[in-house]
């Protein structure tokens, strides 16, 4: 089990990023339905909720990869339909006379009092709540969805720096390897000594002495 989540680590935490951007998204088409119902009849509000949810993660993935054009304004557009959509639900769902609201202003009363705000103003403190409630779902699904897509990309970045080796097409000759000069051949003379000439070599010698000694006695016919 240990080698198996060593070897997908990548994998695992990829698909953990997944889990905040499903359930925020399920969450949020809820959320943005009650405001499109305001003046929509409900089909219309969730198949308007619905695209918004799907316009949203369309542009955070087109801006992820650097896509020119008015991916930015679409961005914009469906981020703050999104934060009214969910500011609203939590508003309106907010029981102001409920114990567990009357504690959350106990809880906070210290920082809005030096924000400079009137805790006695239940709609006020109704209001702050609404905008840490819903507010934040979509900024929470958007960075989810933006590490999601980067490190799905680290991979493909490690990828591009390997450089492949280029491969040498078929039929092609081989280089010709340099050769080194051959050098000159050095011709020794073997010297053969008297000892190792055959024997024959005294009777050649004796037959030029005699015939030397013949022309010089003039007794050579040759001669």
């Amino acid at each position: 089990m240990l080698n198996w989540i060593k070897g997908n680590k990548k994998e695992i935490i990829r698909s953990m990023f997944l889990v905040p951007i499903i359930l925020v998204m399920i969450i949020s088409i809820a959320h943005v339905i009650s405001w499109y119902d305001l003046s929509n009849p409900m089909s219309w509000a969730i198949y308007l909720s619905i695209a918004i949810e799907i316009a949203a993660m369309s542009s955070i993935a087109a801006a992820s990869v650097r896509i020119k054009g008015g991916v930015w304004f679409v961005f914009v557009i469906v981020t703050l339909i999104q934060f009214i959509g969910n500011i609203f639900f939590c508003y309106k769902d907010t029981d102001i006379t409920s114990q567990n609201f009357k504690d959350w202003i106990e809880l906070t009363q210290p920082v809005f009092d030096a924000l400079g705000s009137d805790t006695k103003d239940l709609i006020g403190q109704r209001r702050w709540l609404a905008i840490l409630e819903g507010g934040l779902l979509p900024l929470i699904s958007l960075a989810s969805l933006n590490f999601f897509i980067k490190y799905g990309g680290a991979d493909d970045d490690e990828k591009k720096e390997v450089t492949p080796e280029p491969q040498q097409p078929e039929n092609t000759p081989l280089p010709e390897l340099p050769t080194s000069p051959i050098e000159d051949v050095v011709i020794v003379d073997q010297v053969v000594s008297n000892d190792e000439q055959p024997k024959h070599d005294e009777n050649v010698m004796r037959a030029l002495e005699a015939n030397h000694k013949k022309r010089s006695e003039g007794t050579d016919k040759w001669a």
